[in-house]
């Protein structure tokens, strides 16, 4: 009995050494806590988010065509005008005196060529006379040439005065042109946005180095466009006729659509622009029914939308890991994005092809199946898993809440 009894305590304390060794280990290998998901479909919006202000697509700005002070001005600033309606007048004392001026230089040119005309034929029937006494050997040649000579000159300011007269009609028809450019009329439909003059100003014509006087701004109210500005990391995806949805600053409950229309060719032009910051583009977003409440000037966001696509795989933007292939160099091209998967409570890195990118989620195309478990966080958590490594599953609030 005795020698059983000791066969007995000698097994029961190697079991509880077995235990407490197998305890031990498994308290080395410690366990990262990580949240955990499930692959499901989803529907998913790739979009470009892009700042910028609301703009007429018709705004024309009225310059004064020819100097002069304004004597009428017939709208203020808010008026509906309709194509051809009054808008300005300059005084045009000057160029009326002008035109009468010239009418009166082309008569008097007029009259002086008929002088020169019947000057120009007596000469012609002279020197048909003289030629023929010449021909007959009454004359000398001295007489005949003299007879040529004074038809040359007759006909030389006959010539002249008709020249004279085409540059006075050039010149009547210049300062006609420019006694109408003294009535300003609407170019098209629309509402006057800005009018920067008043009467008895003075209108000054813009030169090279010296912008003339803006005289008042019409917009066309009815087509509206929103002018957004890309960075340079997403123009390339953005291309015309993408769909948009814009948000403007001053009218908070409402969102707007609209197509792109437009995409600048070339970067926009900043003044003291270091080269390593980025670039941005100009697009031309054109919207669809404007409210009659939109006005230029207006600040706004545009979401404009690349990429659409119904029940695919996808997962959080947070579970991508990037890591070094093995035997790899550490270069770009020895990267490789993946997931780590649960399997048997234990992460195992898995390969992955994305595709699209949502507002938080990223579309699978190769690597995953619905309904596999993936870790997608914390991030630091994410950082140190290795292939194999045990990991604990964390209970987050919105885990307790499901429950």
């Amino acid at each position: 009995m005795k020698k059983k009894r000791i066969v007995l305590l000698t097994l029961f304390i190697a079991f509880l050494a077995l235990i407490i060794f197998l305890n031990l280990r498994s308290q080395r290998e410690k366990a990262i806590k990580v949240t955990v998901e499930k692959v499901t479909t989803k529907n998913l919006t790739s979009i470009v988010s892009a700042s910028g202000e609301v703009k007429p697509k018709k705004n024309i700005n009225l310059s004064a065509l020819v100097p002069g002070r304004i004597i009428k001005i017939g709208v203020k600033e808010g008026d509906l005008v309709k194509a051809g309606d009054f808008l300005l007048q300059l005084d045009s004392a000057q160029y009326e005196a002008n035109a009468e001026r010239d009418r009166a230089l082309i008569q008097a040119y007029r009259s002086q060529l008929i002088e020169a005309e019947a000057r120009m034929k007596r000469d012609e029937s002279q020197y048909e006379r003289q030629k023929k006494l010449y021909e007959e050997q009454l004359i000398p040649y001295e007489q005949l040439e003299a007879a040529k000579v004074q038809l040359d000159i007759s006909r030389a300011q006959v010539q002249a005065l008709r020249h004279q007269i085409q540059q006075a009609e050039a010149s009547l028809k210049s300062t006609l042109d420019n006694l109408k450019k003294t009535i300003y009329v609407s170019p098209i439909d629309g509402i006057v946005t800005s009018l920067r003059v008043e009467e008895g100003e003075i209108a000054v014509v813009g030169t090279m180095n010296n912008p003339g006087t803006i005289l008042m701004t019409i917009a066309d109210l009815s087509e509206m466009e929103v002018w957004v500005e890309v960075d340079e990391t997403d123009i390339i995806s953005v291309a015309p006729g993408q769909r948009a949805e814009v948000r403007v600053d001053a009218l908070p409950n409402q969102i707007l659509t609209g197509r792109v229309t437009e995409i600048g060719s070339s970067a926009l032009e900043r003044s003291g622009l270091a080269s390593q910051e980025s670039r941005n583009f100009k697009v031309t977003i054109t919207l669809d029914n404007p409210p009659p409440s939109l006005k230029p000037g207006l600040s706004a966001t545009a979401d404009i939308i690349i990429a659409e696509k119904k029940n695919v795989l996808a997962v959080p933007v947070s579970a991508i890991v990037v890591r070094e292939r093995e035997g790899g160099s550490g270069s770009k091209k020895n990267e490789e994005e993946g997931i780590y998967i649960v399997e048997n409570d234990r992460a195992r890195f898995q390969s992955i092809k994305r595709g699209i990118i949502g507002e938080m989620d990223v579309e699978i195309l190769e690597g995953l199946k619905e309904g596999q478990e993936i870790i997608t966080g914390p991030y630091n958590a994410l950082r140190e898993l290795k292939d194999g490594q045990l990991i604990k599953r964390q209970v987050t609030s919105s885990t307790t809440a499901k429950k």
